[in-house]
């Protein structure tokens, strides 16, 4: 979690994007990798055009530091928890990831979404299966916004991997979310 003292440190722009909105640091650190290792659910922004905008009042941590700004305090604990456990970042470093997740809450339809995950933890593709055996399938251009919806360091999402095929299968025969069949 902390780096050597031997390793140059550089300053990272993070953003944990809670989907209508996020919160922005600059984190100084060895690696984009020891931040994601460091703090739960954030990403390293690296676009040119996004760190130029970057505010300059942003709030700048150190990654050794034992307290953090609020909001990355509870990432960096969140982590914390994670670390130990089975799973914990058994999908990180892939280019992309294929997962089931149920989904049986906040007034939608329950349903079983079948995600194709990139390495930054957003969605590229998905299949929503409803339990009447509908299937639809929909990408980026679909959804008004599309923010990572997975942490791959969280080892909650190690046992909900599902191979490549079972995926493509699903995209196959389902329809297109705008279609009218």
């Amino acid at each position: 979690m902390t780096s050597s003292n031997s390793v140059p440190k550089a300053r990272f722009l993070v953003l944990h994007d809670y989907g209508m909105g996020g919160v922005w640091w600059w984190v100084h650190a060895g690696s984009a990798r020891e931040i994601l290792e460091t703090f739960a659910e954030v990403e390293v922004v690296d676009s040119p055009d996004a760190i130029a905008q970057a505010d300059g009042d942003l709030k700048e941590v150190d990654i050794d530091e034992s307290a953090m700004p609020p909001g990355l305090d509870g990432l960096r604990s969140k982590r914390d928890a994670q670390r130990g456990r089975p799973g914990f970042g058994a999908l990180a470093d892939r280019g992309i990831v294929h997962l089931r997740r149920r989904w049986d809450g906040d007034g939608d339809e329950p349903a079983t979404y079948l995600m194709e995950v990139g390495s930054d933890g957003r969605r590229l593709r998905q299949v929503e299966l409803a339990d009447d055996g509908t299937a639809l399938k929909s990408g980026p251009d679909d959804w008004p916004f599309n923010p990572p919806v997975v942490d791959l360091f969280d080892p909650e999402w190690a046992d909900k991997e599902i191979h490549p095929n079972e995926f493509e299968a699903a995209w196959l025969r389902a329809r297109h979310v705008d279609s009218e069949q």
